[in-house]
């Protein structure tokens, strides 16, 4: 289990060192020394939670190619440092791994002390991202999705919650959550300047609903995808910030998507229980295991051939996070009353199951490499799934269980 130090008056998280060359090594060790600070020598590849946990990351040119290589997402306090006056070649693959700043040593070692007291305790914010993706069109990615932000909202998970729209082609979650007549930006109106956005200003100026604000696509065709540059600045900040992002990839590719799996301390995938549904999980999974291995299953029903959960779980060879049963009556209630989330519900249920893994290690995970991928130890990450023989029963459909009026979700256009 990692934990990461939440007191910053306890102990600085130490600097991480991947450099070759020794003279270069000790420079950076006596510097270190100088500003009282414990630095963690590193070989190639860098493990996700050395990259993430780290304060700083110290790079020479070689390592921060590699890095690069290996899509370790972008963070603060990377640096790449050299021995000679930097040249064209080291301040391109600065640009290509995300430095900060390219530090020639010993003569840039005030800036280098600088760096360290600028990020003493860990360079990746306490924000937390959540993927959702679907293993087929219609799997639910969307309404499972906006349950975890708004349930995330009501318990307080984080200080905010954004839930991002990953998916152009879906409709637009402001449409679900009856928020499409509602003022604000959506992607194509989202202007990043420098690459950079405050979360502040992103949470004030975005449409919002039971405590969650919401990114949304258009419907008219005139973007179809979210801009890299825009993705990668909200990720930024909403991690920096300490906010949760819950994203709805549905069953979107692409370099967006790409970036938000990248990301992700937790991906799930959320299938129906029906053979053709199961058969398209399978292609699914492997291309968001190699991007992601913090990957968990959440089967739904109906299961009309009978399909168990377990054996699904088993099948894809993933974790079953959660069972959820048929809602006949949801898209009903989605078109008439919003989206109920009392808490007795099937899907607040299966949402607060989602959280309760990310809130199970008493910190949150840190994202990180790709390359190697390590998973993160999760509640579920010993979990293999159950042998056919002791499989829970198969999803049967019913309808939503009698309990406490569903209050809908729908306010006045515009109200937050």
């Amino acid at each position: 289990m990692i934990l990461t130090c939440m007191n910053p008056v306890v102990a600085a998280a130490p600097a991480l060192m991947v450099v070759d060359r020794p003279g270069l090594r000790a420079e950076i060790r006596r510097i270190a020394a100088a500003a009282d600070r414990r630095v963690d020598e590193r070989a190639l590849p860098v493990g996700r939670h050395d990259w993430m946990g780290a304060s700083v990351v110290l790079l020479d040119t070689a390592a921060a190619r590699e890095c690069a290589a290996a899509r370790c997402p972008r963070r603060p306090g990377v640096l790449l440092v050299t021995e000679d006056e930097p040249g064209l070649p080291d301040w391109q693959t600065a640009t290509a791994v995300g430095a900060e700043q390219v530090l020639a040593l010993p003569d840039a070692a005030e800036a280098l002390i600088a760096a360290f007291a600028a990020n003493a305790h860990g360079g990746g914010g306490r924000g937390v991202v959540v993927a959702v993706a679907g293993a087929c069109g219609g799997a639910g990615a969307s309404t499972l999705a906006a349950a975890i932000a708004l349930t995330a909202a009501r318990r307080r998970f984080r200080p905010r919650t954004l839930l991002l729209d990953a998916a152009p082609f879906g409709g637009g979650l402001d449409l679900l959550l009856g928020l499409e007549k509602a003022p604000g930006p959506r992607w194509p109106d989202l202007a990043v300047e420098h690459g950079r956005v405050a979360a502040d200003a992103l949470h004030a100026a975005l449409p919002g609903i039971g405590g969650i604000t919401v990114l949304a696509c258009t419907r008219d065709g005139s973007a179809p995808a979210p801009p890299p540059t825009a993705v990668r600045a909200v990720l930024d900040a909403v991690r920096g910030a300490g906010d949760l992002l819950v994203c709805d990839l549905s069953t979107e590719r692409g370099a967006h998507a790409d970036q938000l799996l990248d990301a992700a301390d937790l991906v799930v995938l959320i299938a129906p229980a029906q053979l053709r549904a199961v058969a398209a999980a399978e292609p699914t999974t492997t291309r968001l295991r190699t991007r992601n291995p913090n990957l968990a299953l959440l089967v739904r029903g109906p299961a009309p051939g009978g399909l168990r959960p377990a054996d699904i779980a088993t099948a894809l060879d993933l974790p079953l996070l959660h069972t959820m049963r048929a809602l006949p009556a949801l898209s009903h209630q989605l078109e008439r009353g919003g989206l109920p989330l009392h808490a007795r519900h099937p899907l607040h249920r299966a949402a607060t199951a989602v959280l309760g893994v990310l809130t199970s290690t008493g910190a949150p995970p840190r994202s990180g490499c790709t390359a190697p991928r390590e998973p993160i130890r999760h509640a579920f990450a010993a979990q293999r799934p159950k042998p056919p023989e002791t499989a829970v029963d198969p999803v049967a459909p019913h309808d939503v269980p009698a309990g406490p009026a569903v209050t809908p979700l729908m306010p006045e256009p515009g109200r937050r």
